[in-house]
């Protein structure tokens, strides 16, 4: 087991830790739930690596299983809006916030504010084709969509985003860090 978690660090949490996280950080706005969902997706794939068969890039296999850490991790907080007050957890307010971290602030703001107001479907699709680079077939293999759904969807979530700035979203938001 140690040779085999060795190997899993080396090949697939080293090379990729920083795209899951990004994408987390991207999709939450907060720095403590990224880092949360980034732990809890790398730990559905060592528990699940034994089932990839290599028909995606490794690349795309685990952002696909850290947007599904997402998709659960919503799933359950709006189901914990449902519940009385007194069995909510408390959300631990303050720290650092994202746009604290991000030398861009005023940018990250403004990307922030533009994608939590997509929805989901959009707010996906911009965050692997745009923020994260994934090409238009990744994009499609990590969401299980066809391909021609990924540039319609990706043509109409940055209309939405234009609409929602205000102004043309080529190179005043989306920058790589």
């Amino acid at each position: 087991m140690g040779e085999s978690r060795e190997a899993f660090v080396r090949d697939v949490y080293q090379p990729y830790h920083q795209d899951v996280y990004q994408y987390c950080l991207y999709f939450t706005n907060n720095i403590e739930e990224a880092k949360d969902l980034t732990q809890e997706t790398f730990m559905r794939a060592l528990h699940s690596i034994g089932s990839f068969q290599g028909k995606s890039t490794t690349r795309t296999w685990i952002i696909s299983i850290a947007r599904n850490t997402t998709i659960d991790f919503y799933r359950k907080r709006k189901f914990q809006r449902l519940l009385p007050e007194k069995w909510r957890r408390e959300q631990s307010g303050g720290g650092i916030s994202p746009a604290d971290v991000a030398d861009k602030g005023a940018d990250w703001q403004v990307l922030q504010q533009a994608l939590s107001n997509l929805k989901k479907d959009y707010r996906q699709v911009v965050i692997l084709r745009a923020l994260k680079n994934f090409s238009v077939r990744e994009t499609a293999e990590i969401l299980g969509w066809t391909e021609s759904k990924v540039r319609v969807t990706y043509h109409r979530a940055l209309q939405k985003m234009k609409q929602s700035i205000g102004h043309d979203t080529e190179g005043v938001i989306f920058y790589e860090k």
